[in-house]
This record gives C-alpha cells, structure tokens and sequence, in this order.
C-alpha cells in the first residue's frame, strides 16, 4: 500500500559559525562535498556567508549557513544582519580551534574573546530562535597529546557550557578532527536531531533485524555515509568498540571515493552491494533506498547470507515509504504499519 499523500519538505536553517581558520569549511566539505583531509588545505577562508543547500534522506532539506568567522563578519552578523542571519535556526554549530589563543577563562591576564563572541551569538539565537539547538565542536584535536585530550575537551566543555546561558542544559560539545572518525560521531548526532518520524524508522529496522537474526542493523545516508541510526541484538550490544559506527563511517566514505576516482564517476552511487563472508559472521552493506544504504550483520553461512539478501530486498519497498513519510502523513503510516 501507498500513502497518496502528498511528502511535505522539511527544511532546517543550519547555522554553522566559529573563528576564522577554526576549520568549519574544511569539515562541511569533507561531509558533505566528499573531499578527503589532505585535500582540505586547498580551500580558502568563507567571505560572508557561503550557503549550501543539502538534501538529506529524501524530504529533509539542510540550509547550511557556512558564515565567515572575520571579525568585521561577525560584527555584522550581530548588528545590521542580526535578525537575517539567526532568525528561523534550526541548529547552531559552533566551532572552536581547540588551539586558539583567546579561548581561556580570563584568568591570568589572557584573551577570552572567542568565549565572549560566543557568548554574544548565544544571546542573539535566544533572541530570534529560542527553540534551536546547539552543538559546539572544539576542533583540531589532532593538535592535542592523547594523554592530555580528555582533560582539555572537559575543561573547554566546562567553559562553553558556562557561557551558553539557557540552552546550557541541552547543549552537546564534541571533541573532533579531521583526521579521524570524530567527525562523523558529531556530525552524525547533529544531523539525527534533525530527522523526522526518527521511531518509524527504527521500527522498520527492527523488523529487518528479527528477520535476518542480525547482531547490528545500520542505516547510512547514502552520500555522506553519515550514520541516520542503529538497532542491535543482545550480542551486538556487547560490541566493546563504542566508536564503530562513526569508523564504519570513515572506513565506508573512503571506499566509496575511491571508487569515484578509479570509475571517473560523479555519481553518488558507487557501488550497490559490498559482502564479507567469514566464519564468524557475514556482514552485507546494501543500497536500501535512493538515499540510504543498509549494513546487516548476522551468523555465518551460505543460507544465511542469501535468505538476508532476500529480507533486505523485500524491505526496500517499505524503507522507501518510511522514507517518503512527512507532516500529514504520518497517522496514516502508523495505522498501516499496525501502530
């Protein structure tokens, strides 16, 4: 059955700000534009704002406001652009350079300006988008000693919440890099936030799971290989490695550009299925939908791995009407699904 519904487009206002040269540019590009780090130092600093347009699981538009981090940029953002630039937010990135010099608690004589910059864009979104959400980045972790990293990250967390006013209880800080997994873990919370109808498709993905006796079901976005969300069995929650997803992430964008270069291709779409077969477990990345692959894994054998094949192509008629559900449709969606 079809929901004749007509899909309704939700569009976000994706405000992305932080000093010039903390690195905002450079990890939107990686995500979104699918460049590689090394490549990254190519790119010049944002004159103004730069806006980018995503779409992101079919219905769910990202307005991305790439925003120039200059100090007379910044000025004008809190003034004459003031109700442009943070009216209708839908979500604040804040990016840090965990390295700048002016990022400190005032103490000792030094530079707090990036703390109060931020401060001062804090209260502007309260001001025009009281109902936004906010996730700050302190970037370029790479820069840190590993044995020095978790307390700096808890003391700038500590700084940057103390500065976030009432929107400090709800704010999420992530530590990241370009150079590792860690931005796909931030990335991926953010753009989860932002998904509509989030239980539909994770009920869907249960009933993948049941059906395929799988440790881990994992849904991708389908160019940014951004994680959209997960459902695991009892053994799969067991998994010691808490950071595999945003790895799977890395590991799988890598591949799939690679691809690209080897195939002179633009598509989005390298490849549609990629298997591994051991005697432990079978592990199958499938394309699901248009906009979104599917990662299954499950016990080992050859039975098994073609019944999964199977499952995983009934379930695409679904998983492409989960997907299309939007505003207005969803009572009908939940009625045909038993709910």
């Amino acid at each position: 059955m079809e929901t004749s519904k007509k899909v309704k487009q939700q569009k976000k206002k994706v405000l992305l700000m932080g000093k010039s040269g903390a690195g905002k540019s450079s990890m939107r590009s990686i995500i979104f534009s699918n460049h590689v780090a090394k490549d990254v130092r190519r790119l010049g600093a944002t004159i103004d704002v730069d806006k980018k347009r995503v779409k992101f699981l079919g219905n769910l538009l990202l307005d991305i406001w790439d925003c120039g981090g200059q100090d007379a940029f910044t000025e004008s953002y809190l003034t004459s652009q003031k109700s442009y630039v943070f009216g209708d937010v839908g979500v604040l990135i804040y990016v840090f350079d965990v390295e700048s010099s002016d990022f400190t608690d005032g103490a000792r004589g030094n530079s707090d300006r990036d703390l109060q910059t931020y401060g001062s864009i804090i209260s502007a979104l309260d001001e025009y988008s009281p109902n936004a959400r906010i996730f700050t980045l302190v970037h370029k972790m790479d820069l840190v000693a590993n044995e020095y990293r978790n307390e700096v990250i808890r003391s700038k967390t500590a700084a940057i919440t103390a500065r976030s006013g009432r929107f400090a209880r709800t704010i999420g800080t992530y530590a990241t890099s370009i150079w590792d997994e860690t931005l796909y873990r931030a990335w991926g919370s953010i753009v989860n936030s932002l998904i509509p109808n989030l239980d539909i498709v994770e009920d869907g993905l249960k009933d993948l799971q049941r059906v395929t006796e799988a440790e881990e079901v994992v849904l991708f976005e389908q160019n940014t290989f951004l994680t959209v969300t997960r459902v695991s069995s009892e053994v799969g929650d067991e998994n010691p490695r808490g950071d595999r997803y945003e790895r799977l992430s890395n590991i799988i964008k890598t591949f799939k550009n690679s691809l690209s270069s080897y195939t002179e291709s633009n598509s989005s779409h390298q490849f549609d299925s990629f298997t591994i077969k051991t005697g432990i477990f079978n592990l199958i990345i499938n394309r699901l939908t248009y906009n979104t692959y599917v990662l299954v894994v499950f016990p080992p054998g050859e039975a098994e791995l073609q019944c999964a094949r199977l499952n995983i192509l009934s379930a695409k008629d679904e998983f492409a009407r989960i997907e299309s559900v939007a505003e207005g449709a969803d009572d009908d969606f939940r009625n045909l699904r038993g709910k």
